[in-house]
This record gives structure tokens, C-alpha cells and sequence, in this order.
């Protein structure tokens, strides 16, 4: 055998094995399995359809008509890039159960802010007059709590510093 030919061997042997791999993959059935995605509850749908409609709007916000300056059209991209990320973590705070996962969140919520800021001055935009980050949020279907609290606005009363 040459060494021409046995390098196309491999090349024949490597892509059937590629072939009958991904044949497997694609006829494995994961709902036999247990495995299908499943919507447990309102919850999680309303969850998924919030989170969509974040996305959504992230993608078509950043499709911008160019101006012929980079910077500018950077920001005006980068812009709702980052709101989107706020607005995904926003429903995680509404509806996630895991509290590091919604420490994150929070962290998020306030790093993209700055970040929206600190672009939109770079480029000597003025910014919009500050507000609390909105990293405390509850369901809609929760009802607010009737007794003032002590705490900060936006901050969990039951976190643990």
C-alpha cells in the first residue's frame, strides 16, 4: 500500500466513523429516555416567553444603520447587547429558585448598567438621570410585601451579606 493511498484510507475510514456517529446521535430518541425538554409550570413558560422576548428585542435593537463612525455604532450595538443581558437577568430574579445564580443576576444587572454608561460617555453622550439598579424582582403574581421595610431600596431583606 502506498503512502498515498493508505492517507486516503484514513481519510475514508475517519469519515465514515464521523458518518455513523452522527447517524447514531440523530437517531438516539431522548424523550424514550426521559430526556425531552418539559415545561413544569407556568412558571418556567412564563420564565421562557420573558427571556424570548428579551432576546428578541436584543437582536433586533442591535441591527443598526451604520454612520460611517465606529464608535458610535459600537455603543449603539453594544447597547441593547447589554440591556438584553439585564432584562434575561431580570427574569431570572423574578422566577430562578437558586440564590447564587440570583446574586449573579444582580451583579449583572448593575455591571451591564455601568458598562452602558461608561460607553455612552466615551463617546460623549449624556446619560440619562440615575436610578436603583432593579436588582430585586418579584413574580407578577406575587404580592407585595404590606409592612415598610428598613432595608435599602432594592435589596433583599433576607440576604445574607
Amino acid at each position: 500500500m502506498t503512502r498515498r493511498s493508505y492517507g486516503k484510507s484514513i481519510a475514508v475510514a475517519a469519515g465514515l466513523l464521523l458518518t455513523s456517529s452522527a447517524w447514531a446521535a440523530f437517531a438516539h430518541d431522548p424523550s424514550q429516555h426521559g430526556h425531552a425538554p418539559v415545561v413544569a409550570d407556568n412558571t418556567e413558560a412564563a420564565y421562557l416567553a420573558e427571556n424570548d422576548a428579551a432576546m428578541d428585542t436584543m437582536m433586533a435593537d442591535m441591527e443598526v444603520q451604520p454612520t460611517g463612525d465606529i464608535d458610535r455604532d459600537f455603543v449603539a450595538m453594544m447597547t441593547p447587547h447589554h440591556q438584553g443581558a439585564i432584562d434575561m437577568a431580570l427574569a431570572v430574579l423574578k422566577y430562578g429558585k437558586n440564590e447564587q445564580l440570583k446574586r449573579i443576576a444582580q451583579e449583572i444587572i448593575v455591571d451591564q448598567q455601568q458598562e452602558i454608561a461608561a460607553m455612552k460617555l466615551a463617546i460623549g453622550d449624556t446619560l440619562p438621570p440615575s436610578g436603583p439598579a432593579p436588582t430585586q424582582v418579584a413574580p407578577e403574581n406575587t404580592p407585595a410585601p404590606s409592612s415598610p421595610s428598613h432595608t435599602p431600596q432594592g435589596m433583599d431583606p433576607n440576604m445574607k451579606m
